[in-house]
């Protein structure tokens, strides 16, 4: 049974996640812009704050603060987006990532400035670069700055290492191959023996009716879009672009894709309305529709 992720507010993260049996899902450059640019979007739109980000050919790097209590609908929806977006691009079927994204909780700003370096000397250690900061996917150059035109925390993560000297000297000297995390029964944590007693502790007074009130249900039961649109595709036998929705069938298919995307991903009806298939609806209709729909296929 998978367990809910422990987090708060203001909590802060570092995010990992691979492509599906380690592929290269990253490989072009379009492709690490196009995953940046649904980063951009979406931490503004969940009120999630980035510290530092890194592409690679097949994974990512994430740091970041879970500030509005969101951080496993915000994973979900950027890897979904990119998932579908990527299948569109490349063709294919199946899962893009890796399973659900690897986090590993963080304990305060000391231990937050050692994720931050690791994640953005990844292209070095993985031999890709030789100076962090000729990368062009990672949020590297966007400190130090007089006018931030980027869209991570770049002035806390400024004032977060003092001067562009210490970061400098940090990034290019200072290399671990691996952070020093400890496993425990609700994750893995960087932070004190005292910081992981006391989050366990905060674990195990969390009952399954507070994890539900505050949404970390979502972490549990909700499936990355991609996969629900895969076994749905895999059992009507034909892509949802090809759904004729001029016709009788095509009509009751497109409603019964509405319930498995409403009650399968947690999507809510705006993020629905955004597919191709619904857009000749009236948004209002989309309710009608769900329930229609969702006594057909009891």
């Amino acid at each position: 049974m998978r367990h809910a992720r422990l987090t708060w507010a203001g909590a802060y993260h570092h995010i990992m996640n691979r492509g599906v049996e380690g592929k290269s899902i990253f490989k072009k450059p379009k492709f690490k812009n196009l995953y940046i640019d649904i980063l951009r979007e979406q931490s503004s739109l969940y009120k999630i704050r980035i510290f530092a980000y890194c592409i690679m050919d097949n994974h990512f790097h994430l740091v970041l603060e879970n500030n509005s209590m969101k951080l496993s609908e915000f994973m979900k929806t950027v890897n979904s987006k990119y998932g579908i977006l990527y299948r569109k691009i490349i063709g294919g079927k199946g899962y893009v990532f890796q399973d659900r994204f690897k986090s590993t909780l963080i304990e305060n700003e000391s231990y937050l400035l050692t994720a931050i370096v690791y994640a953005l000397q990844n292209p070095v250690r993985k031999m890709i670069i030789d100076d962090p900061f000729k990368y062009k996917w990672s949020s590297v150059n966007a400190y130090f700055k007089e006018q931030n035109s980027s869209f991570v925390e770049a002035h806390f993560v400024s004032e977060l290492f003092g001067t562009k000297r210490n970061f400098t000297s940090l990034l290019k000297n200072v290399y671990s191959e691996k952070l020093s995390e400890k496993n425990s029964r609700f994750g893995r944590i960087m932070g004190s023996e005292k910081f992981a007693l006391k989050a366990e502790n905060s674990y195990d007074r969390r009952s399954e009716i507070k994890l539900n009130l505050n949404k970390r249900i979502t972490d549990k039961y909700f499936e990355p879009i991609e996969k629900v649109i895969y076994e749905f595709e895999k059992k009507i036998g034909k892509k949802i672009e090809n759904i004729d929705v001029t016709t009788y069938k095509g009509k009751r298919e497109r409603g019964e894709l509405l319930v498995y995307l409403r009650d399968n991903t947690g999507l809510k009806y705006k993020e629905i309305f955004e597919f191709d298939i619904f857009r000749d609806l009236k948004f209002n209709s989309l309710g009608h529709l769900y329930s229609s729909s969702k006594k057909r296929f009891k």
